[in-house]
């Protein structure tokens, strides 16, 4: 594969192929038909995996003997799908030839089997009884049946049938229709003179999907199956997806529209901030435009006109030719509103950069995923809920194939409803998750216009927004519009005079002028030269935008948008928090891969990086030695001439066994047999891959080269890879060696300014091990959903930066625990930590497992003569059984980093004053070494409440 995949599609590689092979040995024994269910969420790659099964099938891997006579039949219910899926082999595989991908044409296609190598393309479109395909005439020999037939009979020990997600996006009769036509490939058709065929691997989004293709088919079943939390935490899929619908049916269609135009000129600006800062390759959102059909005098009874006019009206773009697109029927060009809007295919929107907006009725459910496709609109009626569904599920993927950690507004796809109402869009929730699975691994929200439950907050106080000119975002220009945005680290600095200050002294000023800040080495965080002054929460100033949508169309006039400011320096507290680089944890289910490939790819990317150009060779070299060790030993003892002399006979042999564990051909093996010196070179590319896939064998031939025998150096690797004890070794080898370098870089990688290097740590070390250590990084803006009878705060650290403030809704404990802090004269600002995604996480055990801990707080202080603190708070009901283990987390975090820049690790619980009798917050520190101690000695809940109850502990 010219792309590495992710760590569960390896896994989902693997587990096919040995499913493939058990599939091949229990046909050969009793010719039962064999189906292979692969299931897998939607953005999983399904495509993607099974390209790389194919690729193995024909070249071979350690578990699979290499097939080059291989034939692929890749059968699915529509062209588009079928030509999306051969495109994106050819252009993703790297051992597959394009000449290898065949689409079978009614025409040209009659053949009395198919050829060996080859990869056919099939859809049930043309096999339907009106197809030239199907039917005998004087210019064809043989029907595709016949075709198939022959090739199941002579060489039905390598044919293999994949369907391509059964009937996706077909509904009633034609979905029934192409049920019908793939199941004579499960179950054969007397009609057709065809028999079931060998094996036959179907790939879906849902079990219910399948089952109803199979039906009562009496197959032998294979499952491999991909877990949602798995896709979900491989950032592939966005995190939400927000479907906004009207409260009342006067609202006008149009006034839908005008949001959606301002979410996605948002999504434009937030995506060209990121990748401007993070040099990342820029991101282009699509507007996708669902109109209604035609009606006897236009393309469609949607006035498109007067969408396109609203859209620049709203966004301020002035569209050009080829900016607009649509992909009606009918092919010809349309025109609306002065401009010539062409068709493209479905399949073409993805890679085409230049377009921007897409006007679409009913083929974009199939044949199609556009990552770019962020912001979506629809005029159809909620009859359309199933449909609009199955859109969704291709818009749900990520641009980058990663989770955006700074911007969380870019998880996001945004759906307009206006023709839809809180019922409706729970059955477009509900078709969702039939069509894609129940446990589709985003979030599916619903929520009227006008009372979105999510905010923007950030912690990058600006005197102007940025904003992006539209009309320069385009192919040739987009370049061009980096230039709108000045870094948000310099403009404090380079923009302290504008037109409203201009020879005096701005408000930012005079207030910062009165206190100094911390005197930060952003190397070394922990050397704070000069201590900073008490926060206020006074003076502060702010215009917020309106935002509210109107109903005209006529451009709204750009107003200066002036950001609060006050006495907290977020810029610097964020680059202080994220220089500090605490750890957190992530804590997983399940464990994706082995540490030798995540050893390997961690020792990449330190290469690539630049961190230690030898990262790679040196692992190599120890490769090398373990290897040369071994042979000298098997010298040594005698061992090695008779070792060597049975190199070159390759034994496969296995057994097939029944879904409850017994042997169903105890008195067969298949053993194969070869003896010849070319066969050594596939062996040794087979020991290659048992060894990591990383050059060791070479590596060990550049060393240990013999000219008088060329083929030594292969069998040496042979040996080795061979010898479960050696590749044992290895495997402890990686796994120690992977421990050690993810702590050494841990640090580097946390300082890095491109997050896409970050993304790849982490995710690298995610793999490794079920329990990671990870850096803490803050993310730029966050979009938390907020209560409506919430408080404001000014001193918390993200805020809406429209209007000053984050509204929080805290309890009872976690109130008084802020407004507590707030008095101290050393506080400046607090960060309420979510439960998932960005936040701190910490790891507790409880009854053997580990878990993950979310503490509630974190608190920045500044600490005289020494500068920055970090407190963590945990307020937590002392009758909930996790208190022990969660203390006991909070002394083994300070224990691991003793030199970051904690202050307070505290247990808090509401109690009453042992003088007055008064309730009280009773804090329990557990960065004070005596409370650790006793902390730690701790075996029940019921002595940590006794802790609580020591005058002489708690706060």
């Amino acid at each position: 594969m010219r792309d590495e995949l992710i760590s569960f599609q390896q896994t989902a590689v693997s587990k096919l192929l040995a499913e493939i092979n058990s599939a091949q040995a229990y046909h050969r024994v009793d010719g039962r038909p064999q189906v292979i269910a692969f299931r897998a969420p939607t953005g999983s790659g399904k495509t993607i995996v099974m390209t790389e099964v194919i690729e193995d099938i024909l070249n071979g891997t350690e578990t699979t003997v290499e097939q080059p006579e291989a034939i692929f039949v890749w059968l699915s219910d529509s062209p588009q799908l079928n030509e999306q899926s051969k495109t994106k082999i050819i252009q993703k595989a790297d051992k597959i030839r394009p000449n290898q991908c065949v689409t079978i044409e009614d025409d040209s296609f009659d053949q009395e089997m198919l050829d060996d190598g080859m990869i056919y393309f099939l859809n049930t479109q043309k096999l339907g009884k009106a197809s030239r395909l199907v039917s005998g005439s004087d210019s064809r020999t043989y029907t595709i049946w016949q075709s198939l037939q022959n090739t199941a009979e002579r060489k039905g020990n390598h044919l293999y049938v994949i369907i391509d997600e059964a009937h996706r996006g077909m509904q009633d009769r034609e979905a029934a229709r192409a049920t019908s036509i793939m199941q004579k490939f499960l179950k054969g058709s007397e009609a057709d003179g065809l028999d079931a065929l060998p094996v036959v691997i179907g790939m879906s989004a849902t079990d219910e999907r399948f089952r109803r293709l199979v039906g009562n088919i009496s197959s032998v079943r294979h499952d491999v199956d991909v877990r949602p939390d798995e896709v979900r935490a491989s950032g592939l899929l966005k995190d939400r997806i927000i479907i906004t619908y009207p409260e009342q049916d006067s609202i006008d269609d149009m006034v839908i529209l005008q949001a959606a135009a301002d979410e996605w000129k948002d999504k434009c600006e937030h995506w060209n901030y990121y990748c401007t800062t993070q040099k990342s390759q820029q991101v282009r959102p699509v507007l996708v435009i669902q109109v209604e059909n035609r009606n006897s005098d236009s393309a469609s009874a949607t006035e498109i006109g007067e969408c396109l006019s609203r859209i620049e009206a709203r966004t301020g773009a002035r569209f050009s030719e080829y900016e607009v697109v649509h992909t009606f029927g009918q092919t010809a060009t349309i025109e609306a509103g002065g401009l010539k809007i062409h068709h493209v295919d479905a399949s073409d929107i993805a890679d085409n950069k230049k377009i921007r907006v897409v006007f679409f009725k009913e083929n974009l459910s199939t044949g199609w995923d556009c990552p770019r496709a962020e912001t979506m609109m629809s005029f159809r009626h909620a009859q359309d809920a199933t449909y609009i569904a199955q859109l969704l599920g291709r818009m749900i993927r990520t641009p980058l194939q990663r989770h955006i950690d700074v911007d969380e507004t870019l998880n996001e796809v945004c759906l307009f409803l206006p023709h839809f109402n809180k019922d409706n869009v729970e059955s477009v929730m509900k078709a969702l998750q039939d069509e894609e699975g129940s446990d589709i691994p985003a979030d599916v929200e619903g929520e009227s216009y006008g009372n979105d439950s999510r905010e923007t907050w950030g912690y990058r106080p600006r005197k102007h927004q940025p904003k992006v000119d539209l009309n320069q975002m385009t192919l040739a220009g987009f370049a061009q519009s980096q230039s709108i945005f000045v870094d948000p680290l310099f403009e404090a600095t380079e923009s302290k005079a504008d037109d409203t200050t201009k020879g005096g002294t701005t408000q930012e000023e005079s207030v910062s002028s009165q206190q100094q800040k911390p005197d930060i080495n952003i190397d070394n965080p922990s050397e704070m030269n000069v201590p900073a002054p008490r926060s206020i929460n006074q003076g502060t100033t702010f215009a917020p935008q309106q935002s509210d949508v109107g109903v005209s169309s006529t451009p709204e006039p750009e107003q200066e948008q002036l950001v609060f400011t006050d006495s907290i320096d977020r810029e610097v507290i964020a680059t202080f928090i994220n220089k500090t680089a605490l750890i957190t944890y992530e804590i997983k289910p399940f464990k994706t891969t082995d540490y030798l490939p995540s050893l390997i790819k961690l020792a990449s990317l330190i290469k690539n990086t630049g961190l230690d150009s030898y990262a790679l060779h040196s692992i190599q070299q120890d490769g090398v030695r373990m290897i040369k060790e071994y042979i000298g030993r098997l010298k040594e003892n005698g061992e090695y001439d008779t070792l060597a002399s049975e190199v070159k006979k390759l034994n496969l042999s296995w057994k097939v066994f029944d879904a409850f564990g017994k042997a169903v051909n105890e008195d067969k093996e298949y053993i194969y047999y070869t003896s010849s010196d070319e066969d050594i070179d596939r062996k040794f590319r087979i020991a290659e891959k048992i060894l990591g896939g990383f050059g060791l064998g070479t590596a060990y031939g550049t060393l240990h080269f013999n000219p008088e025998n060329p083929f030594e150096y292969m069998v040496h690797v042979i040996l080795f890879a061979a010898e479960k004890d050696c590749v044992d070794k290895l495997h402890l080898y990686a796994k120690n060696k992977f421990n050690e370098m993810s702590d050494t870089y841990r640090l580097q990688f946390a300082h890095m300014q491109s997050e896409k290097y970050r993304k790849q740590y982490d995710a690298i070390i995610s793999n490794g091990n079920e329990v990671s250590a990870h850096s803490f990084h803050l993310p730029e803006q966050i979009r938390p959903i907020v209560d409506l009878d919430g408080e404001k705060y000014y001193n918390h650290f993200f805020v809406n930066e429209e209007v000053g403030y984050a509204k929080i809704k805290l309890d009872s404990w976690e109130k008084a625990v802020i407004e507590e802090e707030s008095k101290r004269d050393d506080f400046i600002c607090w960060i309420r930590n979510p439960s998932k995604g960005w936040g701190l996480c910490l790891q507790r055990l409880e009854n053997g497992i580990v878990k993950g801990f979310y503490p509630d707080f974190l608190i920045i202080r500044n600490v005289v003569g020494i500068g920055y603190a970090i407190d963590i708070l945990e307020p937590h009901r002392g009758d909930l059984t996790d208190n022990l283990s969660k203390a006991k987390a909070l002394v083994d975090y300070a224990q691991k980093q003793p030199s970051a820049p904690i202050g307070r690790l505290q247990m808090i619980r509401e109690g009453k004053d042992s003088i007055t009798g008064k309730k009280r917050m009773k804090r329990l520190d557990l960065a004070k070494s005596a409370v650790r101690e006793r902390v730690m000695q701790l075996q029940s809940t019921q002595e940590l409440d006794a802790l609580f109850l020591d005058d002489s502990l708690v706060e």
